[in-house]
């Protein structure tokens, strides 16, 4: 063969190659979605999307260190709450913050803007924290507790939790200075933080007992702490929101871990024995997600990469955890709401991309998958605090998940539509928020290289959230890049206009489509 000829038959390769794409292109299969014909699944709380604000921020104290510290020196050790971290944790994974200010003007503008919503001020430091019993607050914790919240501190999360139109969802100290002489969890603590909440207008809609009590050892619990005390406890505190707080929503047991490799070890408390041993009570069943530990935590089994963050393995995992802790919701507490108290990125603060555009396909896919799947309250962690917060802690700036809280809660309405299951794009419906008969879809192309048709056949308003590359920590909204305007104002969220017909939804995009014309049934 001639080079001439070798290079003509290398064109004729390229042309071959080149023309099969197309064909494959051309011949890609198209989603077709009628709107009105969705049937109805249910409804969830109108509260679904919610947010946590750790008591660590309320109180000050250490939290985990953002990456953009990792570098820097050990966090001084002999400053405030010091020793108030998880049993055995690695202080250097910590950096100190001062109390957040929950009366910044940014902060609650946008907290407003996802309203309404729950508000859980819980996490691991609530179980070890004292509730001062006057305004005068003491200088250090009492025995048996590691951080102290002031009456003032506790004013600011009601007057914040008001102005921004959220319920406050806490939990109660269970370390041992809140027992009595024989271990058994006492209800001062409780007593005064409901008394003193009421009296100064305030209200807390729902409680767990403790946070996360599979993890009793690392969370605080006295040593030896199993499931025969938390059944007693537990008990005591449904006996104690009987009598003093009857409309209170008891949550519980708020779980975690067993679906991951954190479940192995000593310390770890089944949820199968906590439910046998505290019997009924709970009014809701509670229960914490995250499908790996961040890079914070190298060294722990449990971790994941960017690279799998677009992986149906991965976005699965929280129906995965769903399953597993409903199936003992239906076996303990059947026909009780399920509410996933606390998830994001991962765990230990979140990894480095949970700040950045990619972890927003998590964010918004796990939405619409337990919505469907019938789950009635998700609170994100955390608002402000660390890489998986929705916002910047330093600066209060929205990260893009928070764009993309924002057009959840400007666009799904409460009533669920089923959207079917299918290959090649992760699509969930609803009716619109409030306009009668509106459809909303939402349709998540997790494929980095892949076009995504769906044909629909009716007009519809589109709403597309793309970055210039996955880890960007910025997010535009149909090509404009979103950002707070002259005095913190909110972007106009401007849709654009499509003909019936096939709608291409790009690579690695997610596309909110308002169908008004729909006309469905239960949307009415």
């Amino acid at each position: 063969m001639t080079r001439s000829s070798g290079f003509k038959v290398g064109i004729v390769i390229v042309i071959a190659a080149l023309t099969g794409i197309q064909k494959a292109a051309a011949q890609a299969p198209t989603l077709s979605v009628d709107p009105s014909r969705l049937p109805r699944l249910g409804t969830v709380d109108e509260r679904f999307q919610s947010y946590n604000v750790e008591m660590v921020e309320v109180t000050g104290g250490r939290f985990w260190k953002p990456y953009r510290a990792s570098a820097a020196a050990p966090s001084d050790r002999g400053g405030d709450n010091a020793g108030n971290l998880p049993a055995g944790a690695n202080p250097d994974l910590f950096e100190y913050r001062k109390p957040i200010d929950l009366s910044n003007a940014r902060l609650r503008a946008l907290a407003a803007a996802l309203a309404p919503a729950y508000l859980r001020v819980s996490g691991t430091w609530a179980n070890s924290t004292y509730f001062a019993e006057s305004d005068e607050t003491p200088s250090t914790p009492p025995n048996g507790f590691r951080a102290v919240l002031s009456r003032e501190r506790w004013k600011g999360v009601i007057d914040f939790a008001r102005a921004v139109n959220a319920e406050i969802v806490t939990s109660m100290a269970i370390s041992p200075g809140a027992r009595d002489a024989a271990g058994r969890w006492r209800s001062d603590q409780a007593r005064r933080l409901f008394a003193y909440t009421r009296s100064i207008g305030g209200r807390i809609a729902a409680a767990e007992f403790m946070n996360e009590p599979t993890l009793a050892a690392m969370g605080g619990a006295p040593k030896g702490y199993d499931a025969a005390a938390y059944g007693r406890d537990f008990k005591a505190f449904v006996a104690f929101i009987g009598d003093n707080e009857p409309d209170v929503i008891v949550l519980g047991p708020g779980s975690i871990g067993e679906t991951t490799a954190s479940q192995s070890g000593s310390g770890f408390i089944s949820t199968r024995d906590l439910l046998a041993a505290s019997g009924p009570g709970i009014d809701a069943f509670s229960y914490h997600h995250y499908g790996a530990l961040s890079q914070r935590c190298s060294g722990i089994p449990g971790q994941t990469t960017q690279e799998a963050a677009l992986s149906e393995a991965w976005l699965k995992s929280t129906e995965q955890t769903l399953a597993f802790y409903r199936s003992l919701r239906d076996e303990f507490t059947p026909g009780r709401p399920m509410w996933l108290t606390e998830t994001a990125e991962t765990a230990c603060g979140g990894n480095p991309w949970a700040a950045t555009f990619l972890d927003t396909f998590r964010y918004l896919d796990q939405l619409g998958r337990l919505a469907r799947a019938g789950v009635q309250m998700v609170a994100h962690n955390t608002l402000a605090a660390s890489d998986y917060g929705l916002l910047d802690e330093t600066t209060l700036r929205p990260r893009p998940n928070y764009w993309a809280a924002l057009l959840w809660r400007r666009l799904m309405g409460t009533t669920v539509l089923d959207a079917g299951v299918h290959k090649g794009i992760h699509l969930y419906a609803h009716c619109r928020r409030g306009e009668r008969g509106a459809v909303i879809l939402l349709a998540i192309n997790t494929d980095r290289t892949a076009t995504a048709l769906l044909r629909l056949p009716a007009a519809s308003e589109r709403y597309t959230l793309s970055a210039d590359h996955l880890e960007s920590a910025g997010v535009k909204l149909n090509g404009t890049v979103l950002d707070l305007g002259p005095n913190d104002g909110l972007p106009r969220l401007a849709a654009v206009t499509s003909p019936p017909g096939s709608v291409e939804i790009a690579p690695a995009t997610i596309t909110f489509l308002t169908v008004a014309d729909a006309n469905n049934p239960a949307c009415n």
